[in-house]
């Protein structure tokens, strides 16, 4: 499909800069399947949207502060590096993109942290050479530390890896490591939050438990490509970046049983979706996984395992505008992206959330 159809003209003052607060006052556009008018709701009411027997899907990854600053020397000429990491390949090495990459050679080294800082003193001054380099500013990079020491040099060195959008209007602050951070955040290893689960808090979660709906955890860890836009003209010819999750066998067990007695599968979030979709047969069957999923899914793709998505609103050409789209009609999509528009929701990862329902199966 042309790129161009999932364009859309989205007003400035419509970017959220800072979560609602609390984190259940965000606005909620409630989609229903079919042509249902749209409704205007907040996410404190969700027990009420639900039903009993829905089982709900939250992705407990953490995010990692994958910014670093970095030098790169050759001689006496110094060059500022940004690196943003996006995917971890072993003990060592991270797939990063780096600005600014074009002259950036093979087998250099970029170097984080200062000469002075104490702490490195103490660890051993971070660098990482450069083992490969990809397309569009992408690069393998081999660290000089590994295992849980790397892991303690990017959280002393590192920056809460805010969106573009974001990072653009507003310079970081501690409030961000806070806020960039859902309540189901456990395991480490996201370098963009899975931002649907920033809308929950625990009065939310114990009245939908209260109300019958279940609440499980998958892990897909969020990579960096989430922020690329699609540069192609047709989405045939878009990459997706790997992204490595996981899904227990205890979780697919309880998602099959809640099918198999009539409840419905609720996404939290596009990330929560494509790691339940990649795992799930053609039957229809959630299985245990572990491992990496590239999934690009747009319209035409025949969802296995996703009856309810929660989301927030998504940058326009996005493979996850692209996504919803698919889950719920393009048209519909850009019906209720104008009117949450005209209506004043906040977009993006800091913003409101929109219920999408699908015709069900």
């Amino acid at each position: 499909m042309k790129v161009d159809l999932f364009d859309f003209d989205l007003p400035d003052e419509c970017i959220a800069l800072r979560p609602a607060e609390p984190r259940d006052s965000a606005r909620l556009l409630h989609i229903p399947a079919g042509d249902a008018e749209f409704i205007d709701r907040h996410v404190r009411d969700l027990p009420n949207v639900l039903k009993p027997g829905d089982v709900l899907v939250v992705n407990d990854t953490r995010v990692i502060p994958a910014r670093l600053d970095g030098t790169r020397r050759r001689g006496e000429a110094v060059a500022r590096m940004e690196v943003m990491l996006h995917k971890r390949e072993s003990d060592c090495r991270w797939r990063a993109f780096v600005r600014p990459a074009k002259k950036l050679k093979e087998g250099e080294r970029i170097s984080f942290g200062s000469a002075d800082d104490s702490a490195a003193c103490l660890l051993g001054q971070l660098h990482a050479d450069v083992a490969e380099k990809g397309e569009g500013g992408e690069i393998l990079l081999d660290f000089s530390l590994s295992g849980p020491a790397l892991d303690d040099a990017i959280m002393r060195l590192g920056h809460m890896p805010l969106p573009p959008y974001i990072a653009g209007k507003r310079p970081e602050d501690s409030k961000d490591s806070a806020d960039y951070q859902t309540l189901f955040a456990n395991e480490p290893g996201a370098v963009a939050a899975p931002t649907a689960g920033l809308h929950y808090t625990p009065e939310l979660v114990a009245r939908l438990e209260a109300h019958g709906i279940k609440i499980v955890r998958v892990t897909l860890h969020v990579g960096a490509g989430t922020f690329l836009p699609v540069k192609a003209d047709d989405t045939e010819d878009h990459r997706m970046h790997a992204e490595y999750g996981t899904i227990s066998p205890d979780v697919a067990q309880v998602l099959n049983e809640a099918r198999a007695n009539g409840g419905r599968i609720v996404a939290t979030g596009t990330t929560s979706l494509r790691i339940l979709e990649t795992a799930t047969n053609d039957a229809g069957v959630v299985q245990a996984f572990a491992g990496d999923t590239a999934i690009f899914i747009t319209p035409g793709y025949r969802f296995k395992a996703v009856d309810v998505l929660l989301t927030n609103f998504h940058l326009p050409r996005s493979t996850l505008f692209m996504l919803v789209s698919a889950f719920c009609g393009l048209e519909r999509m850009r019906a209720a992206y104008a009117h949450a528009i005209a209506h004043n929701y906040r977009f993006y990862s800091y913003g409101d959330a929109c219920l999408l329902e699908r015709v069900a199966r």
